[in-house]
């Protein structure tokens, strides 16, 4: 199966620590978060990698070349204006083509997630999508599910009228399952967000499910958060993906 790793963003809401490093390259213990990334997606069976980049690309190339080195093969797909996360994917039609069911996530998330039952529930259900959700008050996006796991409400950048009106458990992990049959309802060439355009115009129409985060997910969307994932991994909160040599976290890249 492949993987889409989303890592065109500037990530501005890290201010100084990505003013001059792609969100994707900020060190944790020394070592770039993508490189957990691709150790981590190649242990749970994704060995076929694309990332579509758009701000200082070259440090990500110049790192990881064509990924062999690293035990995956890498595909890049530079983005000359931002395409949003559906719109990314689209522009890797071409590369899918030959694929049923493919992997999205998010490239400023550290997870450490056992994906097995991602995939098996996206398989047995026939979902479209299947989604990776958990709790976390405050989130951007808001996600219900009833007892089949089926996903019955989503709504993106909440006000505070809706947070109140639907006070939805389960938010949007930035980990998606997708068929093939998804890249239909994304237009091609344009800017395009999965939960703000795709996940919330789909829901009742397909089948949408979504499966609850038991693992270590955090994304690095503050200086905080970046504390934070560096903190775990040096306590071992967060576990080195097995692909990945202990000798290389903590060392001077």
């Amino acid at each position: 199966m492949k993987a889409v790793v989303l890592c065109a963003g500037y990530g501005t809401r890290l201010g100084d620590l990505t003013r001059k490093v792609p969100k994707p390259m900020l060190p944790l213990q020394g070592r770039p978060l993508l490189l957990y990334t691709l150790h981590y997606l190649a242990s749970q069976g994704f060995k076929h990698m694309a990332i579509n980049l758009h701000f200082l690309p070259e440090q990500i190339t110049n790192y990881f070349s064509d990924g062999s080195q690293f035990g995956v093969s890498i595909h890049y797909s530079y983005e000359p204006r931002l395409l949003g996360t559906a719109g990314a994917v689209k522009n890797l039609e071409p590369w899918l083509a030959n694929v049923e069911d493919f992997l999205v996530l998010y490239g400023d998330i550290l997870l450490d997630q056992d994906l097995g039952a991602l995939v098996e529930r996206h398989r047995e259900t026939g979902a479209l999508a299947t989604l990776l959700l958990h709790q976390r008050p405050g989130s951007n996006s808001l996600v219900q599910m009833d007892e089949t796991g089926r996903i019955t409400g989503f709504v993106e950048r909440p006000t505070g009228g809706q947070r109140a009106a639907m006070p939805y458990p389960w938010v949007n992990s930035g980990v998606h399952l997708l068929n093939i049959r998804i890249l239909a309802y994304i237009p091609a060439g344009q800017p395009v967000d999965f939960p703000r355009d795709v996940f919330t115009k789909l829901v009742g129409k397909e089948s949408l499910y979504g499966v609850p985060l038991t693992g270590y997910r955090c994304a690095i969307d503050s200086p905080v958060r970046c504390a934070e994932a560096d903190g775990a991994i040096a306590q071992g909160l967060y576990r080195v993906p097995p692909g990945m040599q202990l000798a290389e976290v903590g060392s001077a890249g």
